[in-house]
């Protein structure tokens, strides 16, 4: 970096002389480097996968870049997870707010949107660093299954189907190849377990992969157990076959 931009690197409040936001774009690369998280859309609900590589002697039996945020309410995030905690228990007490005063359960995009005001007013406050972490949030309401993504910059966008972290541009490549309108939980389920194994250093077994769901019908987030992960793992071979990256 040039000496006269270092000013504008250093201030997160100020503009550089092309627009730029240096912290801001740094709090994003930061995303680029977390593990991989992957969100899915489906007529039959939402799911919600990534990518955890548990060390020697952890006890990895409940995922650590997966969250509940309400009964009908999932995200996972790729980045810095403390910082995702922090998100995920705002987005939680919002939700419960929500339903305390409003008596009904909150949308999704309500949710998402929310989250991303907290990351927009990172980026115009000195004294505070944009949050580096970026939230696929998925749901099912009353207007049916919704999948969102926000990122360090307090953008949130709505998507079908989307990849995070590490190499999510190849994921989001296979994503693009493989996803239909019609795919039931399971395919989905298969989709997301194919995308992570395309990616990954690791490539059999199920210890790597965590994978949460949101079923339309019961509109309740529930975690995927190991055994069926371990069962859905055939299917993705056989159903969307990669080749190794």
């Amino acid at each position: 970096m040039m000496p006269s931009q270092q000013g504008y690197d250093r201030a997160i409040t100020v503009f550089s002389p092309d627009g730029r936001l240096y912290q801001v774009e740094y709090a994003i690369e930061t995303v680029k480097r977390g593990a991989l998280a992957i969100g899915i859309k489906t007529k039959q609900g939402v799911v919600i996968a990534v990518e955890e590589k548990p060390r020697r002697l952890q006890i990895s039996t409940t995922p650590q870049k997966i969250f509940q945020v309400d009964y009908h309410i999932g995200a996972a995030a790729a980045g810095y997870i403390p910082d995702a905690r922090a998100q995920v228990d705002n987005a939680r007490f919002f939700s419960q707010s929500n339903k305390l005063v409003y008596d009904e359960p909150v949308e999704v995009q309500t949710v998402a949107k929310h989250l991303a005001d907290q990351c927009q007013q990172y980026t115009q406050y000195a004294g505070a660093r944009p949050l580096g972490v970026s939230l696929i949030i998925g749901g099912v309401d009353n207007a049916g299954s919704s999948l969102y993504l926000t990122d360090p910059s307090g953008a949130y966008v709505l998507y079908d189907a989307v990849a995070i972290g590490a190499n999510s541009d190849v994921a989001t490549e296979f994503l693009e190849k493989n996803y239909s309108s019609d795919l039931t939980l399971d395919d989905a389920k298969a989709l997301a377990i194919a995308v992570i194994n395309l990616v990954s250093e690791v490539k059999e077994g199920s210890e790597h992969i965590k994978i949460s769901q949101i079923n339309s019908e019961t509109k309740l987030f529930e975690f995927i157990q190991e055994s069926e992960i371990t069962k859905l793992i055939d299917m993705s071979k056989t159903k969307y076959p990669t080749t190794e990256k």
